[in-house]
């Protein structure tokens, strides 16, 4: 999932290092484009495209509700990364989350093949995302996060940008006092299964994961 390579420059030419500036921010109405297609690169990572059916106007009209504030409802933090310091913007000023900032030095110069596709300003463009939501346990008595994507782009894979978009979620949850994050992880991802536990994420085994969708949800929500 690493990127590949660039070419090795010669000796008198390599340089001592190259900056590359992170952000993690409330995603906004006007990102729904880029979220979209952070959806369906993930669908296809976990060859689940024969379950993607989300549309910009039916993320639009779900994610970001006017009468609900973030972390209490539906919740999407961006990740973006530039060569060069980010402006400051009115995400600064934001009342429910302050944009965290982080500076990765790389060896070598980095090159993003689609950063025309994903790019959201001059400079920045979108990595990954996390979205999450609440849940409840009613064994600690407290308000949980249930986080139900978590996605970096392939070339930035293996830099620690998705230990970045999860910690920002564990900082929120401490911040809120909630007692713990949830979420789940396909059995065949290894890589994914090894992230987490090195976190130190427990594997909870005796739970079943259950879904009721399609024609089960019609028949189910009918019936007497």
């Amino acid at each position: 999932m690493a990127p590949a390579a660039p070419q090795t420059p010669t000796p008198e030419t390599t340089p001592l290092g190259h900056q590359l500036f992170t952000r993690i921010r409330l995603a906004t109405p006007s990102d729904i484009p880029h979220i979209h297609k952070l959806i369906h690169q993930m669908a296809v990572f976990e060859r689940l495209t024969h379950l993607f059916s989300a549309t910009e106007s039916s993320l639009s009209a779900t994610l970001f509700s006017p009468t609900v504030q973030p972390f209490h409802s539906f919740t999407i933090l961006l990740l973006e990364a530039s060569p060069t310091l980010f402006p400051v913007s009115t995400f600064d000023s934001n009342p429910f989350f302050k944009p965290l900032t982080e500076v990765v030095n790389l060896r070598l110069p980095f090159e993003d093949p689609e950063r025309d596709t994903f790019k959201s300003m001059d400079d920045v463009t979108v990595v990954g995302y996390v979205m999450f939501f609440p849940n409840y346990s009613t064994f600690l008595g407290k308000p949980g996060f249930y986080v139900e994507n978590l996605y970096v782009r392939e070339c930035y894979r293996r830099m620690g940008f998705g230990k970045m978009l999860f910690s920002a979620v564990a900082k929120e949850a401490v911040k809120m006092k909630y007692g713990r994050v949830d979420w789940v992880v396909l059995d065949w991802n290894v890589d994914a299964l090894r992230f987490y536990e090195d976190m130190g994420a427990e594997i909870v085994e005796e739970y079943k994961f259950f879904r009721l969708t399609g024609k089960a949800l019609q028949a189910s929500g009918h019936a007497h």
